[in-house]
């Protein structure tokens, strides 16, 4: 069986998914292991209303098989052969989402509850542009090298296990760094970009569960160091002492 999803060669052909408007929309990049992505996806149905959007951007040509069970009115599934970084793939997917909210997720996270609707709230009350799941601190004393996890409240950064923010925030700080090929760290640029156009950022305890995170554990272990390096010597020379970018420590 065919899988009904839209397929181009490079990212900057990309047009409209969807011309209908949803209440938020999740964001999904994946270059492989497309079964954890499907499984990823059922949850999210399983456990949110369908005025919840569902947009995956596959990178490359991996195996399809398990695809045809996800597509539906809400879900949309975009295929580039050439390949595109997780940057630039994201990028492309929040400026495309028919909604006031995105919500950037990796596919090897998955919803045990209904992890959404509190997201969602807490970014209507307006005092926060980005909530998520896990995120924290910049260790300062450690010359912003590393994040200490705080708990629960305001922070730093946040990570894109599940990270939602509103649109206009993240389109005002021009998105993720499209240098940014691989995922790790490009995360906190991103807070951090958020953090100095004032933007505040909120963690919470949320239904969730992480499954074997392949894009870390099972990439290429010189391309994920090399990648991982590269996204945060960036952060280090743009933003690596400017201590007034964050919160009070706690």
């Amino acid at each position: 069986m065919s899988v009904p999803l839209k397929v181009y060669k490079r990212i900057g052909d990309l047009r409209n998914l969807s011309k209908k408007d949803f209440t938020a929309t999740v964001l999904i990049y994946t270059d492989g292991f497309i079964q954890d992505t499907v499984t990823c996806i059922n949850a999210i149905k399983a456990n949110v209303g369908e005025d919840i959007a569902i947009y995956l951007l596959i990178s490359g040509s991996p195996d399809m098989v398990g695809l045809e069970s996800i597509q539906d009115e809400r879900t949309y599934v975009v295929q580039i052969t050439e390949g595109v970084g997780w940057g630039e793939g994201i990028n492309a997917l929040i400026k495309l989402a028919n909604s006031k909210d995105v919500i950037i997720m990796d596919p090897s996270t998955n919803l045990t509850g209904d992890a959404i609707s509190p997201v969602l709230a807490k970014l209507n009350e307006g005092a926060f542009c980005a909530v998520g799941w896990k995120g924290g601190l910049i260790n300062i004393a450690d010359e912003w090298r590393s994040v200490d996890d705080k708990g629960p409240g305001e922070v730093d950064v946040l990570f894109s296990y599940f990270f939602a923010v509103n649109k206009d925030a993240a389109l005002s700080v021009n998105l993720f760094n499209i240098r940014a090929v691989y995922y790790r760290n490009a995360d906190i640029e991103f807070s951090l970009r958020l953090r100095q156009g004032q933007g505040r950022l909120w963690q919470m305890e949320l239904p969730l569960k992480q499954e074997r995170h392949h894009g870390y554990y099972d990439t290429d272990e010189a391309f994920r160091d090399e990648q991982s390096k590269k996204n945060y010597d960036r952060i280090l020379d743009r933003f690596r002492g400017k201590t007034e970018i964050l919160i009070e420590r706690r």
